[in-house]
């Protein structure tokens, strides 16, 4: 035998040796190397995008229509919403609300029993008509007979807010004007609520407060119990531009 003979089934023993070291397998027809190599494995799949979070938006102030809401000063965050039944109404809720950036307005007291003007409410108030106006007014001062309750408005303590005699029902008036708020109709702002100055006129009325319930409709005013007008008081902020929005419900939905 020949020495190439003989080195012959050495050298094809060698390599076969180092062919099945590499790990290379007999590959079928059409298969690629890669799809050797995740045999077995199953498939990855697509990931899938999470819905987008709903979109929030601030909540607006309730029961206002887009005319009142536009009527809401833009830098005013405490709002307290009066509202009557109908235009007819002497009964009224209140409730107050403050503005929160992402949240928009939320109820922060209230809701609270009220009572307004004797023959409901009008838009064109006059003197003695026994009507409370409609509309958005500031909340800008505050007094009383009664100490100071601790309110952040200016406050004028002063024996001139005593009253006395019978409201419309023959109820005592005694103690409404134990803490009043002036709503800014007809008056100038920054004075006491007993300024009598009128600059639509007197024709026009004024004077026109919450102030303490006395169980009864009022000549035109807005009226809480004494206990959630000492809330009231102390929950309004200057720095927030306090306003009152009030009228009948249908009056406010426009």
């Amino acid at each position: 035998m020949t020495v190439r003979k003989a080195l012959a089934p050495v050298i094809g023993a060698v390599m076969c040796a180092a062919v099945l070291g590499t790990g290379c397998a007999q590959q079928q027809p059409g298969a690629s190397p890669q799809d050797s190599q995740t045999s077995g494995r199953p498939a990855s799949r697509p990931a899938t995008p999470h819905p987008a979070p709903p979109r929030s938006f601030p909540r607006p102030l309730p029961g206002l229509g887009p005319a009142m809401r536009a009527r809401v000063p833009d830098a005013s965050r405490q709002a307290l919403v009066v509202s009557g039944a109908t235009e007819d109404s002497s009964e009224a809720r209140a409730v107050l609300y403050e503005q929160y950036p992402a949240q928009g307005w939320r109820a922060v007291a209230g809701p609270w029993p009220a009572h307004n003007g004797l023959r409901g409410w009008t838009d064109d108030h006059e003197a003695g008509d026994l009507h409370t106006p409609t509309g958005v007014f500031r909340l800008s001062d505050a007094g009383g007979r009664l100490p100071d309750p601790g309110t952040r408005l200016p406050y004028d303590q002063d024996p001139e807010f005593a009253v006395s005699g019978t409201g419309h029902l023959g109820e005592p008036l005694e103690g409404s004007f134990d803490y009043v708020i002036a709503i800014d109709y007809n008056r100038v702002p920054g004075t006491t609520p007993l300024d009598k100055t009128r600059p639509l006129g007197e024709d026009k009325g004024g004077g026109v407060w919450i102030h303490v319930d006395h169980d009864g409709p009022t000549n035109a005013c807005v009226s809480l119990s004494e206990e959630h007008m000492r809330a009231l008081l102390t929950a309004l902020d200057p720095d927030k531009e306090p306003v009152v929005v009030m009228g009948p419900e249908p009056f406010l939905a426009q």
